[in-house]
């Protein structure tokens, strides 16, 4: 049993679909331009890559905050949380998911795996496995240029995980509402891709309260002491 159950999927929903699918992809572009070709670089790869895939599902609105708190000349970046509001602070989780989704599900697809004949559970584990890697590589990563002490690996696993989970509240309770509720179409149609974005923004809502406190205990954390240098 695959995830194609569309008998509840309104006919209006799809051209609404591709409207909002072409300017997510648009916005994605507006940064990524501004990032590599304007070279406003970041400190590291992966606050880029956040920037940029945050438009996945926040379209335009992503821009805006990426003008506001993103956008730098130098070395700085703001997705590490420590100087950024949270709903930024959130982005990392919902990019890390919003990635996840781009490999998992082909891959799912590929595979033909299905847990009690139907691919949605297995999308879900997939998905959920590949959001937390990319999430502890961000948290290794993020704080290069910054004042902030790096996590340790566990450190950073144990974060990505509880982040994830909380995060996976909402998608995974958006997905199997579509799933019973018939409103699930095919991953080849731009409706399916479109119900997945808003599935992270449900996932960005869950999320906030955990996100919330991990900012906070960034803020309040140890700072990195640069070493002392000898003759």
């Amino acid at each position: 049993m695959t995830m194609d159950m569309t008998s509840n999927v309104p006919a209006w929903l799809t051209p609404v679909a591709w409207v909002v699918v072409a300017l997510t992809l648009a916005s994605a572009a507006v940064i990524a331009f501004d990032v590599h070709v304007r070279r406003h670089r970041h400190a590291t790869v992966a606050s880029e890559v956040v920037w940029i895939t945050s438009a996945l599902y926040l379209g335009p609105v992503a821009v805006v905050l990426y003008r506001r708190h993103g956008r730098t000349g130098s070395t700085r970046s703001a997705t590490d949380g420590s100087e950024a509001p949270t709903v930024v602070a959130g982005l990392p989780g919902g990019s890390a998911s919003a990635i996840a989704h781009l490999i998992g599900v082909p891959l799912v697809l590929a595979s033909g795996l299905t847990i009690a004949g139907i691919d949605l559970w297995v999308m879900i584990i997939v998905i959920g496995v590949v959001a937390i890697v990319l999430l502890a590589v961000h948290e290794r990563t993020a704080v290069a240029g910054t004042r902030a002490a790096r996590p340790t690996l566990g450190a950073a696993v144990g974060t990505a995980v509880v982040t994830v989970l909380a995060f996976d509240v909402g998608m995974v309770g958006w997905m199997l509402l579509l799933h019973y509720g018939s409103f699930m179409p095919p991953a080849t149609d731009g409706v399916f891709w479109f119900l997945m974005q808003l599935g992270v923004l449900v996932g960005l809502l869950t999320g906030y309260p955990v996100v919330r406190r991990l900012a906070g205990r960034r803020a309040d954390g140890p700072v990195r002491t640069p070493r002392s240098r000898t003759a």
